[in-house]
């Protein structure tokens, strides 16, 4: 890094800042352990970065990486056909990793309440880049949850996990340097609205599965799953990102917080106030973000507190009771006073398009348990008859592969894109959308 972490950039006894990407979770976990988990972490920072010394795009990427337009929303529905800027400065082989210099600000994508994202290039290649930059204050020193994230992504090289190329500190500012991804997937189903394509949802959620199967075989929980951290290219790859909220296992801990997961995607347990948990965690969100594909809406929403967003989820599942969910009545949020609803409705009864793909009910009422236990793991869900359909030799590809190098695995276009080129009367064998 241009200037080295330490230790002491945390002042002793200062809390962390949250979630400081301006979401609606907490992440301040108080306790000794967290501590000590921040003067681990903090020390590997540096290693972090030295490790991150070269990103060359690998291939289909590398044709791509090298065109883009400088006032470009963070979205690829459209053919990807933009003007090649690098004659407008050069490049510079000879910059250094780490230092701000090396990077080139493009356009805001977004801002949240401690960071904000920007579309950039690296001046020392031409790639396309997104620049987190995160705002520090003087007296609270490097927020813990960018602490956590970037140690954590350090170990974590997958083809379904976004990838962290470098790290720039500087007094003011912490920036993590991202591989640039053209979307994510709110905007995604916000562009194609109605519900995304059967084989497309297919493919995403093979991602997400994929992605998770990897982290928790890392002992690593996301903790903050939503369509929101799920980026996506132009191809379709799907990226698991924002490990903010993100948790070691490995690292000694009596408790979890309960304060995890986007209000819409926290499963019933942590609602309860459960602080023990695992991967199922993940599982639960996994399976609200597979429905929300083929709803086009999300699963319960709407709701300002916990006590609505259990009602919503009783709504569906059905009351649980100590018969159906060992020791729920000891858990802090459980009311004795709930009264049973009726018996658990199907999935596809609710939401309808679930019925309309074999086994796709079948794996989403798997994710969808209220007891933890019960969920299936993500491991298990890769090899669910629902994803028999695809190619043999995803199951076969390395950590660090996509799915996109397998031949004839692309994803196929989406209603209003069949629209589109109706309306520019291109028929749509002829379709030249990487989506």
């Amino acid at each position: 890094m241009g200037q080295e972490l330490c230790a002491e950039t945390l002042h002793p006894g200062c809390s962390c800042h949250g979630c400081w990407k301006g979401g609606d979770v907490s992440s301040c976990e108080p306790t000794v352990s967290v501590r000590t988990e921040a003067a681990i972490q903090l020390t590997d920072l540096k290693e972090a970065s030295c490790s991150m010394t070269s990103f060359q795009p690998k291939g289909p990427q590398a044709v791509h990486a090298r065109k883009f337009k400088s006032k470009r929303s963070r979205s690829n529905s459209d053919s990807f056909q933009e003007e090649d800027p690098r004659p407008g400065f050069q490049w510079r082989k000879n910059l250094p990793f780490g230092a701000a210099s090396s990077y080139l600000n493009l356009e805001k994508l977004g801002e949240g309440s401690y960071a904000t994202v920007y579309k950039g290039i690296s001046r020392i290649n031409g790639q396309l880049v997104a620049l987190k930059v995160i705002s520090m204050n003087a007296e609270e020193g490097v927020p813990f949850t960018a602490i956590r994230e970037a140690s954590l992504l350090k170990g974590l090289k997958h083809a379904n996990i976004v990838l962290l190329h470098d790290i720039i500190h500087t007094k003011e500012t912490l920036t993590f340097v991202f591989e640039y991804m053209h979307t994510d997937l709110a905007q995604y189903m916000l562009q194609h609205p109605g519900g995304l394509h059967p084989h497309n949802v297919r493919l995403f959620m093979f991602q997400l599965l994929r992605g998770l199967a990897f982290i928790h075989h890392q002992h690593v929980l996301h903790r903050d799953l939503k369509p929101q951290n799920l980026l996506i290219s132009h191809l379709g790859e799907l990226k698991l990102a924002d490990f903010g909220l993100a948790r070691a296992k490995s690292v000694p801990s009596q408790t979890y917080s309960s304060e995890v997961v986007t209000l819409w995607y926290r499963p019933p347990d942590a609602l309860l106030g459960a602080t023990e948990y695992s991967s199922e965690l993940d599982m639960w969100g996994a399976g609200c973000i597979f429905i929300e594909m083929f709803q086009g809406q999300p699963l319960f929403p709407g709701v300002s507190n916990i006590l609505e967003q259990l009602e919503k989820i009783w709504e569906v599942l059905g009351v649980p009771t100590e018969d159906t969910w060992p020791g729920v009545s000891k858990l802090p949020n459980y009311n004795p006073e709930w009264f049973p609803l009726p018996k658990p409705q199907s999935l596809q009864n609710v939401w309808n398009r679930l019925g309309r793909v074999p086994e796709a009910e079948d794996l989403a009422s798997q994710m969808l348990k209220g007891f933890p236990r019960d969920r299936v793991s993500a491991q298990e869900a890769l090899a669910h008859d629902y994803f028999s359909d695809l190619p043999s030799q995803l199951y076969q590809l390395p950590d660090e592969e996509s799915l996109f190098t397998v031949s004839g695995v692309r994803l196929k276009p989406e209603m209003c894109d069949f629209l589109v080129s109706y309306r520019k009367g291109h028929h749509p064998a002829g379709f030249s959308k990487c989506w």
